[in-house]
């Protein structure tokens, strides 16, 4: 044994450890995504209960989302992040418990939701802002780290769904809830092990008065006015002055909200009534590996066809995989459409996510895709609740073929639209020049893109374009979901 002092050891690398938090929080939500509406109709026996839950937590999650951005400016990422998944496991791990001593009614529902939702979307928002920190203290291409989480993600989505199935037919989908509470407390701890340091705002080299004097010089006049600010900014981007970014935001809305609409309403409904509820958790699986599958198809085939192909192609097959799920067939016809489904909305999304990201101003992203975030957190619920009003009226064979209606409308104006017919003259290079030059807020947008707050089959399509991680309605790396008020994307 030498005696000569010790030399500086190198620090442990950060990133594996990261990414372990990251894959655990995904499983237990998609778990959740699965056992969750499930749960709320055999409580309730009302679907109409189930959309009328989304729309109340609607609000307070729009609320939540705008003020989460101005929140991880002011305290520690790394800190809030561990508080958001410990609040999520408590407002998870309470439905059991309630269920057991005094039996789950709406309220409850209602009230853990709330509590889930005050952690999970500035978690959400803090998690992401931990990327840049991470591949800036191992060392990392932070493009190519997006595109390894991307990836994982992607996988632990398709056994989501399986496992929840699995763990529905064991246990039951009350029980089959103590799986996501556990997963989101071993995220929790795990996150805990990372450096202090990489929370702080400007990185793991920034002094705690840097990241005091950052927050106050992100909006003097507080959190609230920062973020109504972020908000107006955001939609005069994203609305006002492209028409092509308008488009393509309007298409990632239609999908968030007709998608949202099958898996966290309609599907539930059917299954639910057949008496088959865990074979929801196989389709949803099926679809994810579909989105999987096209995504890593489309990084490596792209060049090969010209945008408006991959466009039209995708729109198509996406319409034949609804119009299947539409049509509420017997289970292996469901799981192949919905295969379909996610083999034909891979391309869709790298090309949404593609020109979402292309044009939008490097200094714009955070507010502009932080308006996208929260714009999706309202939309949905809205559809899931105007869905639930179909279906009390008319079942859920005429809601899906309502839903499947809507969507060839959606197809037909796309395919129509003149913004969208000259594709492969826009964009080129905006991400390509701005990917490694891209400041904190910047990157933390890119990896938290659209969403919709949607587990499972919509943060699946973790698209991995050639040019850049995509923020498109199927590309988010798995955000936390807002349980139990989600009835969403599952």
């Amino acid at each position: 044994m030498s005696l000569a002092s010790p030399q500086a050891r190198a620090p442990r690398p950060v990133a594996p450890r990261y990414l372990f938090s990251c894959a655990l929080s995904l499983l237990g939500n998609s778990v959740a995504g699965v056992a969750l509406p499930l749960v709320l109709l055999a409580t309730t026996g009302d679907a109409l209960a189930a959309g009328t839950l989304a729309l109340i937590c609607a609000a307070p999650q729009f609320l939540i989302g705008l003020v989460g951005g101005a929140l991880i400016d002011r305290f520690n990422r790394r800190d809030v992040s561990v508080i958001s998944d410990i609040l999520s496991a408590a407002s998870v791990a309470l439905l059991p418990v309630v269920d057991a001593v005094w039996g789950l009614s709406f309220g409850w529902f209602v009230a853990l939701g709330l509590v889930g939702a005050v952690g999970d979307i500035p978690g959400m928002t803090a998690r992401d802002a931990l990327v840049p920190a991470v591949c800036e203290r191992d060392g990392r291409s932070l493009q190519k780290f997006m595109g390894l989480t991307q990836s994982l993600d992607s996988l632990v989505v398709i056994v989501g769904p399986a496992l929840a199935a699995f763990l529905m037919g064991s246990v039951g989908a009350v029980n089959a809830l103590w799986f996501t509470a556990a997963m989101s407390l071993a995220a929790a701890l795990t996150t805990l092990t990372l450096p202090r340091a990489i929370g702080r705002i400007g990185g793991k080299d920034a002094p705690a008065e840097s990241g005091t004097a950052s927050a106050a010089g992100h909006g003097e006049r507080g959190i609230v006015a920062g973020a109504w600010d972020a908000l107006r900014s955001g939609a005069r981007v994203l609305f006002a002055g492209d028409a092509l970014l308008r488009s393509s935001m309007f298409i990632s809305f239609g999908i968030v909200m007709i998608m949202g609409s099958f898996q966290g309403l309609v599907l539930p409904v059917h299954f639910t009534a057949a008496g088959t509820p865990e074979l929801l958790g196989y389709v949803l699986s099926a679809m994810s590996a579909g989105m999987l599958a096209s995504s890593l198809s489309y990084a490596a085939l792209a060049s090969k066809l010209r945008r408006r192909t991959w466009f039209v192609l995708s729109l198509a097959g996406m319409a034949l995989g609804i119009l299947g799920l539409g049509l509420l067939p017997s289970f292996p016809l469901l799981a192949f459409s919905a295969l379909l489904l996610g083999l034909a909305a891979g391309p869709l999304s790298a090309l949404l996510g593609f020109f979402i990201f292309d044009r939008i101003p490097a200094e714009m992203r955070g507010s502009a895709l932080g308006t996208q975030n929260s714009l999706t957190l309202a939309a949905a619920p809205v559809a899931v609740f105007a869905t639930s009003l179909a279906v009390e009226a008319w079942g859920a064979g005429a809601a899906a073929l309502g839903l499947a209606a809507c969507w060839f409308a959606a197809t037909l104006w796309a395919l129509g639209s003149r913004s969208l017919r000259s594709l492969d003259e826009e964009g080129g290079g905006a991400v390509a020049a701005t990917s490694s030059h891209m400041p904190a807020s910047s990157a933390s947008a890119a990896a938290a893109p659209a969403s919709a707050h949607t587990p499972a089959a919509s943060a699946a399509a973790a698209s991995t374009s050639a040019h850049a991680p995509a923020p498109g309605p199927f590309a988010q790396p798995a955000p936390e979901m807002p349980r139990p008020c989600n009835t969403e994307l599952s």
